[in-house]
């Protein structure tokens, strides 16, 4: 097969679905919300009870939020997992998908932050279900269209952005998934599961 006969479409597609399917969805069931807030250093950034932050500035619409810093600290702050994943649902999946999806307007300002860690990873299918339809939809003459000016680099196709995206998820949830054995080795007491 030369590349004039590949998918690149579904190629693209399954460079995350592969990762998602065979390594970090495994990985991520189960999370507790005692594992989703835990931090293991002191005044690590989390997702919070609105009012309860210490970080120079606090975002979100609902009960909880995310906390934040701009510009931000050196070195940059530890974040928790209830971080990283507020991070990965709203700034690198759900404002791309009211950008180029149709999805419902999101930012971090104002997201509403999930206060458990099921209701977290419930947004991020939620999101993930969005993201691969959007990018399904695209076929193969819309990853060559530019991104236009709702991304920082509006000339670039969006097979780069979905090439970035995807760089993302598997940088961030490989964290999670570190963080969620840290904490296994660390609190084995409190902790019956295994992985």
């Amino acid at each position: 097969m030369d590349a004039d006969e590949l998918d690149w479409n579904r190629t693209l597609r399954e460079q995350w679905e592969f990762h998602w399917n065979h390594q970090l969805r495994a990985r991520i069931d189960g999370l507790t919300d005692d594992e989703f807030f835990w931090s293991p250093v002191p005044d690590a950034w989390s997702v919070r009870p609105r009012g309860s932050s210490t970080a120079p500035m606090q975002f979100g619409a609902g009960d909880f939020t995310i906390d934040y810093a701009f510009p931000g600290p050196v070195p940059s702050a530890f974040t928790t997992i209830a971080w990283r994943l507020g991070h990965v649902i709203v700034g690198v999946l759900a404002a791309r998908n009211a950008a180029h999806f149709g999805a419902p307007a999101a930012s971090y300002e104002t997201w509403e932050y999930a206060g458990s860690a099921a209701t977290a990873l419930d947004q991020l299918e939620a999101q993930l279900d969005v993201w691969l339809a959007g990018v399904r939809g695209l076929g193969e003459a819309g990853l060559r269209v530019p991104v236009g000016a709702k991304e920082p680099f509006p000339e670039a196709p969006m097979a780069d952005l979905v090439l970035h995206i995807h760089r993302e998820l598997i940088h961030h949830l490989s964290e999670v998934c570190l963080l969620r054995d840290l904490y296994l080795h660390t609190k084995p007491a409190t902790n019956g599961a295994t992985r």
